[in-house]
């Protein structure tokens, strides 16, 4: 009878070791879950003292005209209270000296740490403002259409439909009686579009980094310059090309927009199906340059500024937020989020902008960091979210 039991309490025992090994695994490896707030305080965020908000002061007096024009009731993301909330702040924020921006910011805001459940830490990348050739008609080189908003492009705001769809959209054609999906990338590529044509440029791979980065900058064959701002897009998603070329064979160690724009260059004949893989489409619209020190217009609709502009998930987070982003350089600044990207999804992640030129395309290029969300709401708001037990 005891040899019959000696099998059973071994299997038991492994049973039990492998159990313990899976919860300390689980315990270590922590899986993002829901949107979790916390209170902090400014002397917590690591990288506050050294910070200069300067650039997010303007950044934010911006966010502000926008907000303006908009009602009390209008909702500032999951979390942010009401636009009601935010009146003071804004309407202090454009009488604050620059050199009054951190006081500005400890005055009105009381941080919060944005949190994915357990999961403090997400991951923040770049974008930039890539400019590329274009003409005005189509000669020589000049062959690759940079194409207007299709007249046949419907854009759906889920959200106006159902509260639990907020920050939820989806671009189609209509087809009958019916919204189908608008086609991808390769179809496009291949077949064209009953669009109105912008210009001709002469590279498909610099075009590409357009599409990706949202907006850019045109000098023409003639010497003027123009904006190429975001317009819409073709409601397909978004794939990064570099998992593409990992599979591939190209070693994910090391990847960058410099190296993905490189193995592009150097394989002509299979790019364009690299490029394909992609099935997002972006269309733009052409604008004055305007302040060159600035960038295009982001998704809240206000002029981008370098290193003070995040893109985030609007299902989550509301335009013109500012956050602290705690992380190593070019982290540990304040940002606020005035922008969205086809991959910035989740309750911890962030795109930030860095401007225009080669400085800023290899920052922004080579940025793929991990770093902390401080949400900086005002105070009424905090004190509100505390008393019905949301923030901890």
């Amino acid at each position: 009878m005891a040899r019959a039991r000696t099998p059973a309490l071994v299997l038991g025992l492994l049973f039990l070791v492998l159990a313990c090994g899976v919860g300390i695994w689980w315990y270590l490896h922590p899986q993002p879950g829901p949107l979790k707030l916390s209170r902090a305080a400014f002397s917590e965020l690591d990288g506050w003292a050294t910070a200069n908000p300067q650039g997010a002061l303007a950044a934010f007096q911006r966010s502000c005209a926008t907000l303006a024009g908009k009602p009390d009731s209008e909702a500032m993301g999951t979390y942010g209270g009401t636009l009601a909330d935010w009146r003071a702040p804004c309407a202090a924020a454009a009488k604050t000296d620059p050199a009054q921006a951190r006081r500005f910011f400890e005055f009105w805001f009381q941080p919060v740490a944005v949190t994915a459940g357990r999961v403090q830490t997400g991951r923040f990348t770049g974008y930039f403002e890539p400019e590329i050739k274009g003409s005005r008609s189509k000669h020589g080189a000049y062959q690759v259409p940079v194409y207007a908003k299709p007249d046949d492009l419907i854009q759906v705001d889920l959200g106006a439909f159902r509260p639990t769809l907020q920050g939820e959209r989806i671009a189609g054609r209509i087809d009958g009686a019916k919204l189908v999906p608008y086609p991808a990338r390769a179809d496009i590529e291949a077949h064209g579009l009953n669009a109105k044509i912008l210009f001709y440029t002469d590279d498909p791979v610099e075009l590409f980094f357009l599409h990706i980065q949202g907006s850019g900058r045109v000098t023409f064959d003639d010497g003027s310059t123009a904006r190429v701002a975001y317009a819409a897009q073709n409601g397909q998603p978004y794939t990064a090309i570099g998992k593409t070329l990992i599979a591939r064979g190209v070693p994910k160690n090391g990847m960058s927009l410099q190296v993905i724009r490189a193995w592009l260059k150097s394989h002509p004949a299979d790019a364009a199906a690299v490029m394909n893989t992609d099935a997002s489409y972006v269309f733009f619209a052409e604008q004055q340059l305007g302040d060159p020190r600035l960038g295009a217009k982001g998704a809240q609709g206000v002029a981008l500024t370098p290193k003070a502009s995040v893109a985030v998930d609007t299902r989550i987070h509301g335009l013109g937020t500012p956050f602290f982003v705690a992380g190593p350089a070019p982290l540990g600044r304040v940002l606020i989020a005035q922008d969205i990207g086809g991959a910035i999804r989740g309750v911890v992640r962030g795109d930030v902008y860095f401007g225009y030129g080669e400085q800023a395309e290899q920052q922004a290029g080579t940025m793929n960091q991990p770093g902390r969300f401080f949400a900086l709401l005002p105070k009424p708001v905090v004190d509100r979210l505390t008393r019905a037990g949301t923030l901890k």
